[in-house]
This record gives structure tokens, C-alpha cells and sequence, in this order.
């Protein structure tokens, strides 16, 4: 089977597939898009981007004039497939693989014999084989492979990726990659579609162990961000400052404890620890636990908003609205993406809740979800200006050295002001 891919589809057009799509474009290879969104079809057909990521724009503008990259809503014939949609959960904390399914079922009609399909979404360990299934029960022409001694007439492989959002092209090319094929020439084949564009050391394995590497990287993250945020309830009871505790701690050469926050948010770390659990609910206690003590931070948070709130209300102001000015609604710093924010929860209970007049930041988006209502963006200077509770939610470069002024409160929740929570 010939490994030039001279054309590659990628299935999902978000916040990896599209930087992953453009990068194979700008290596010359003939890339089409799918995505099931019209505007992000269109917006990519312009020469422009849907989502924020820093130096996509010019790459997406110069790939697309140069016609190496357009974007479809339907597949169609390639020499590689890679599909990049999501995978939340649903229910309690069950994974939703329906996204998979759907693109499985969407790029079988175009398949044959010499094509490779890899799958990048995060996903519970077993995922690979499914979509092995998927395909070879739409296309029962062709042979998919099943065990590790399969000679197939098409390949399949996994292969997550590991980027920060806000640096995603930089790392999607000098990151480190693991392939997992469902054979080792499901594997060779995909390394050397990698190659394209990684400069970062492709480690090959199988499927089942590639999924479980992502899974787990981010279970390691998620249980030490549990570590800081249940010290900062623990400090907060105790009356200690657990940002300058921790600055301490650090002093050890074998300690480097995290920042605690509001919780914790995105589409990996928030959501990746469940498939684990899911899987191994009897194991996976550690997992488990680090995930219900990131899940119950959010509610902690609101907590000591309305507590500030209140004290504001019983101090002379009885009878008249508080105002709450919510700094802060993505995930985390600098980035537009709100996908599973706790930050965006404590705002959206705050709304539902209607108990103090409030003002929402967020310097990143140009438009509020739907679930916080007809609220309007508020400008951070006209925010601090009016509020009488400022509580900053996500580390911004924005909202770095600000100072509550006389009679106002800053809930401080990620450090940056670096005080107690709650500061009169």
C-alpha cells in the first residue's frame, strides 16, 4: 500500500482538526475538511477561522488560496482519514461515542482497498476496535483489521493528541505522538502520515494502550489539581493563605504542587477521567475521587461569592441590589473556549439564581452563551468600577494587578491577587 497521501480528510473541523488539517495543507498535500456546521465550512472556504488560536489565521488564509485545504459537509474519497469529533459524556458520567459512530458511517461510502483511517478523539479504551466494527458492517466489500495478524485491505489506528489551546499549531508539530494501530502496519502507516508534519518522536503500540496513555496523562493532571483545590478548602478553614503555602511547599526539590482554581474545565481533563472510571468503577478509586473533589469546586466557589455578597447586603445595604461582577468565563487563561468552564457554571447558577445584579467579563468571546440569557458583556474596567463583589474567576492576563478598591470585595479564586479568598 502506497504511504504518499497525497489526500488526506480530516472529519471535524474544531480546535484540533482544523490546526491538524491545516498543517498537512501547508505541507503541500491536497487536504479537504469535513465539518457538519455550515458556518465553519464557510468560514473555512473564506480563507478565515471559526475558533481563536493564535497564527491558525495566516496559515488557514495561505493554504486556502493556494487551494490546499477546503473545507465539505459530506465526505468524500481520500487516501487517509482522520477523524477529530468530540466525546463528551452523558448521563452520569457514561461515554457518548455517537460522534465516532456517525463519522465512521459517513466516511464508509468513500472508502478503499489501501485507505488508512485514524482516530483522534479522546476516547474509552475499546473505542479503535468499535469503529473497526462500524466500518466493516457498512462495508462488507472490504477487510478491516480485527486482530493483530490481519492483512486488511484498509488500516486503522488511534492516535491522541497532547496540545495546549493557544499554542496548538506549535505543539501539534514538536509534541511527541503515540500511534496505535490495530496491527504494526496499521501502525507503521500512520507514523508515517505523521511525519508529514511532526517533528516531535512518534512512539508506536496498540490501539488499546494509545487510548489509555491520553486517558490517563490527563487522569495524572486531573488528580493533582484535586490535590491543590482540596488544599485550598482545607486552608480556607484552617485561615491560612494557601497561595503563599504553597509558594513554600515549592521550596522542596522534589514538591511542586499546583495552583488551585475554580474547578476544572475543557473538553480532556473535565470529561477523560470518567471513561476510566466508567470502565473500572471498582479500580478507579483515586480517579474517582479527584474528579468528584474538581466537579464539587465550582459549588464551593459560589458559595464564597455569596457569602461576600451577603456581607456587602447586612453592612448598610439592605434593600438595595448587590452587585457581582463575575471575571472570567472559559476554561482557562486566554483562550475563547468555554467547553465544560466551571467558571461558566458558577456565572450560569449565579444567573439562574437572579440574587444579586450581575456583570459578566470575559475579554475572549464576542458574544455570551445562550444560557446566561440577554445578559451583555461587560467591559473588566466598568466591572471594577461599579461591582461590589468582584470575583475573579479565570487568571486572564487582563485581570492580572487588580486591587478591590475601598468597601469592595474581590473574591479571588485562582491566585491572582495572591491573598484568602475573600478580601475586604
Amino acid at each position: 500500500m502506497s504511504d504518499t497521501f497525497e489526500t488526506i480528510s480530516v472529519v471535524g473541523l474544531g480546535y484540533i482538526g482544523l490546526p491538524t488539517a491545516t498543517l498537512f495543507a501547508s505541507r503541500g498535500k491536497k487536504v479537504i475538511g469535513v465539518d457538519v456546521s455550515p458556518r465553519a465550512v464557510s468560514t473555512i472556504n473564506q480563507g478565515r477561522i471559526h475558533i481563536v488560536e493564535p497564527v491558525l489565521q495566516d496559515i488557514v488564509a495561505k493554504v486556502v488560496a493556494e487551494g490546499n485545504l477546503r473545507a465539505v459537509s459530506k465526505p468524500e474519497p481520500a487516501n487517509a482519514f482522520l477523524i477529530a469529533v468530540p466525546t463528551p459524556f452523558q448521563n452520569d458520567h457514561e461515554p457518548d461515542v455517537s460522534f465516532v459512530k456517525a463519522a465512521a458511517k459517513s466516511i464508509a461510502s468513500v472508502l478503499k482497498r489501501g485507505d488508512l483511517v485514524i482516530l483522534e478523539s479522546t476516547s474509552p479504551v475499546g473505542t479503535t476496535e468499535q469503529l473497526v466494527e462500524w466500518l466493516a458492517a457498512e462495508r462488507t466489500d472490504l477487510k478491516f483489521p480485527h486482530s493483530p495478524n490481519d492483512k486488511p485491505d484498509v488500516n486503522v489506528a488511534y492516535c491522541p493528541e497532547r496540545v495546549l489551546p493557544g499554542q496548538i499549531v506549535k505543539e501539534l508539530v514538536e509534541n511527541d505522538r503515540i500511534i496505535g494501530g490495530i496491527t504494526a502496519e496499521c501502525s507503521r502507516r500512520a507514523m508515517n502520515l505523521y511525519r508529514i508534519f511532526v517533528e516531535g518522536e512518534l512512539s508506536p503500540t496498540d490501539a488499546r494502550t494509545a487510548e489509555m496513555c491520553k486517558l490517563t496523562e490527563n487522569s495524572f493532571r486531573d488528580v493533582n489539581i484535586a490535590f491543590a483545590n482540596e488544599l485550598s478548602l482545607i486552608c480556607d478553614k484552617l485561615g491560612i493563605n494557601v497561595w503563599e503555602l504553597i509558594g513554600l511547599a515549592n521550596r522542596h526539590p522534589r514538591v511542586k504542587i499546583l495552583q488551585p482554581g475554580t474547578g476544572v474545565g475543557g473538553h480532556c481533563i473535565a470529561v477523560d477521567p470518567w471513561f476510566i472510571v466508567d470502565k473500572t468503577p471498582e479500580q478507579a478509586r483515586i480517579i474517582r475521587t479527584a474528579r468528584e473533589i474538581n466537579d464539587g469546586k465550582p459549588e464551593w466557589v459560589r458559595s464564597k461569592i455569596d457569602a461576600a455578597a451577603k456581607s456587602i447586603e447586612s453592612g448598610g445595604r439592605a434593600g438595595q441590589s448587590v452587585k457581582v461582577a463575575i471575571l472570567g468565563l472559559a476554561y482557562k487563561p486566554n483562550v475563547d473556549d468555554l467547553r465544560e468552564s466551571p467558571a461558566l457554571h458558577i456565572a450560569e447558577s449565579l444567573h439562574h439564581s437572579d440574587e444579586w445584579d450581575l456583570m459578566l467579563v470575559e475579554p475572549n468571546v464576542s458574544e455570551l452563551p445562550k444560557s446566561l440569557g440577554n445578559r451583555p458583556l461587560v467591559d473588566v474596567n466598568k466591572a471594577l468600577k461599579d461591582a461590589d463583589v468582584v470575583a475573579i474567576l479565570v487568571s486572564h492576563s487582563d485581570f492580572k494587578g487588580l486591587r478591590p478598591r475601598e468597601g469592595q470585595i474581590f473574591v479571588d479564586a485562582v491566585g491572582l491577587t495572591n491573598s484568602q479568598l475573600t478580601t475586604p
